[in-house]
């Protein structure tokens, strides 16, 4: 779990996803000999801090994203949502601007709210929940569970890809941006038909813990019946377990796949988590091995 823990620790609040980028640059570059397929690496100021995977012969493309909800100080003390954090007063906060490292408390309610740092703040400084990894043998529970999760599977997936992309993506939590030149760059390289998304959704009356990954039917946008059906009842052949959702509400990059102006069928995969976009996100180890697994199998299989 070292590289989970690692990327539990990294810094990525939206726009500012650098050091989340540079660590995987790093373990790519470090980890790819090992890998059974050496991929093609494309990162760099073009991609802005997007990182493309390209092994053998694409079919389908799995994305993540790097990012995580935040704040953003403003004038005086006064904060401002990067995504959508819950607003809970006492909430410690960590971040660093022009003058050193910054660890503050959250005051205020969702109408109204601010810092308690005895110093101004630099105007635009991205804050982060504090981090406090708790794990058993049943849960794991931490900040931004959503969507270091979904790193750690797409990174475990390429241990042994032999053909897709992987995909490492930003600004999803505030409004999405990179999918439109990410995917303009794939479908004019090595076009796919079928995308994964690597993301985390929630517990509900119908999405337990511990009941499997989840395949979203549908959230905010509906995927087409075809391929859900299809990955559906590959999910059913491959014996790992697997739990339907279906939502009226929510989002993914999943959205800018279907917004685009390529026929690319997709599908969000992701484990359920409860107390959302809060310090203490809590994931089921079973389902996030389930997810893993799945994404590895849908990857050969789809």
């Amino acid at each position: 779990m070292k590289l989970l823990f690692d990327l539990l620790q990294l810094f990525g609040v939206s726009g500012e996803e650098t050091p989340t980028s540079d660590f995987l640059i790093n373990y790519i570059q470090r980890r790819k000999r090992s890998w059974k397929v050496v991929p093609s690496i494309y990162h760099g100021e073009e991609f802005h801090d997007c990182i493309l995977l390209k092994f053998g012969n694409p079919r389908t493309a799995l994305f993540a994203h790097m990012d995580t909800i935040g704040f953003m100080s403003r004038y005086e003390n006064q904060l401002i949502s990067v995504g959508g954090p819950e607003i809970i007063d006492g909430t410690k906060l960590v971040g660093r601007d022009s003058m050193g490292d910054i660890r503050c408390t959250l005051k205020g309610d969702e109408e109204h709210f601010f810092h308690d740092f005895a110093r101004g703040i630099d105007r635009g400084t991205r804050l982060a929940f504090e981090q406090n990894i708790r794990i058993d043998s049943d849960f794991i529970q931490a900040a931004y569970l959503d969507n270091r999760l979904g790193l750690y599977a797409a990174l475990e997936v390429c241990e042994n890809l032999t053909d897709g992309w992987v995909v490492f993506t930003t600004y999803e939590e505030h409004g999405g941006g990179s999918m439109p030149f990410l995917l303009k760059f794939i479908q004019e390289n090595a076009p796919v038909h079928h995308a994964l998304i690597a993301d985390i959704t929630w517990i509900t009356e119908g999405v337990l813990p511990h009941e499997g990954v989840v395949i979203s039917i549908r959230d905010k946008f509906i995927p087409r019946k075809k391929i859900m059906d299809r990955i559906i009842n590959l999910a059913e052949k491959s014996g790992i377990p697997y739990q339907l959702e279906v939502e009226a509400y929510g989002g993914s990059d999943g959205r800018e796949v279907q917004f685009s102006p390529y026929a690319i069928d997709w599908c969000f995969v992701g484990a359920a988590e409860e107390n959302v976009h809060t310090p203490d996100e809590k994931v089921s180890l079973r389902d996030l091995h389930a997810m893993v697994e799945m994404h590895k199998y849908l990857m050969k299989n789809l």
